[in-house]
């Protein structure tokens, strides 16, 4: 059967997958990144994973993938195939889709960012098959963004398109990574409510997750810090219904994972902050931690199709 590789490169962990044109899961895999092992041993790591996964293809189906898509964190220039920076990994500059097609025989090498990718695996075969424009937000240690538009993802002129999590929604607010103030990741990711938490319980080990379950039992603190974490992502999908009018807004990452707990209260305050905007639909995502491996298969058949049309 006709597949192509589909290889998402995360902080700790690679997932991995052969995947049919539509979609379709043919085969499943997952390995460490090695940081701690320094820069090459990463890239190693992925070249040999894939290798690896073009062997399996081989093996189960008696045929070669056709090509690969590979997902990466950081900031990436998908034009020229280079994974331009990524603090977690080390790298800088890295002509990752040259490696990997030299790796590969010449196989023909997507490249995408890790949260757009999974933006628009969601777009496609998750929570927003059919939509033609979402939003797609990713609440974890930060918060990023991919916004679809006609089964693709708008990346913007500069690669940065979609990043909401540095959408400033309480100016003067606390400090960011990025280094403005009051940005929205600063306050509704999840590593933000876990910070929160902690202080609040006097425990260090305490998290989002926690958070969640004590805001379940009624327990007052945590509401108060689920709320403001709440108010303040909708006001940054208020701002952003406002620029972008998407249909749908898709919310996923660890933080998404509380269900009922974010939902309920996220829906109503989007709805008591729009005035003339139309509401949008909040869900939940559907395709969890494998979503930028899948769009990354879908990067490579996308690939496939611009070389038959070109």
């Amino acid at each position: 059967m006709k597949h192509v590789i589909a290889l998402d490169v995360g902080g700790t962990g690679m997932k991995a997958a052969l995947l049919a044109q539509d979609g379709s899961v043919l085969f499943e895999a997952r390995r460490p990144t090695g940081r701690e092992h320094g820069t090459d041993a990463v890239v190693a790591a992925i070249l040999d994973f894939a290798a690896d996964l073009a062997d399996e293809g081989r093996t189960r189906h008696g045929c070669a993938p056709l090509a690969a898509g590979v997902a990466v964190p950081g900031t990436i220039d998908e034009k020229n195939g280079i994974a331009v920076f990524s603090a977690n990994l080390g790298w800088r500059d890295l002509p990752l889709r040259k490696l990997l097609g030299e790796r590969l025989g010449g196989l023909p090498v997507a490249l995408g960012h890790d949260v757009r990718s999974g933006g628009l695996a969601e777009g496609r075969i998750g929570a927003g098959r059919g939509v033609d424009r979402f939003l797609f937000i990713a609440l974890g240690t930060g918060i990023a963004g991919a916004i679809g538009i006609g089964g693709r993802i708008e990346a913007g002129a500069h690669g940065y398109g979609g990043e909401i999590g540095h959408v400033v929604v309480r100016p003067g607010g606390p400090l960011c990574g990025c280094g403005a103030h009051g940005c929205l990741e600063t306050l509704a990711s999840a590593s933000a409510v876990s910070r929160a938490w902690a202080t609040a319980t006097g425990d260090p080990d305490a998290d989002a997750a926690a958070c969640a379950v004590a805001v379940e039992n009624g327990d007052g603190r945590a509401a108060e810090i689920w709320q403001n974490a709440v108010d303040a992502l909708a006001d940054g999908i208020v701002l952003a219904q406002s620029l972008l009018d998407p249909s749908t807004v898709i919310v996923g990452g660890g933080l998404a994972e509380a269900g009922d707990t974010l939902f309920t209260p996220l829906r109503k305050a989007v709805s008591e902050r729009l005035t003339f905007q139309m509401p949008p639909e909040v869900v939940p995502a559907m395709l969890r931690d494998t979503a930028a491996s899948l769009g990354a298969g879908l990067l490579a058949w996308d690939l496939l199709s611009m070389e038959v049309t070109a």
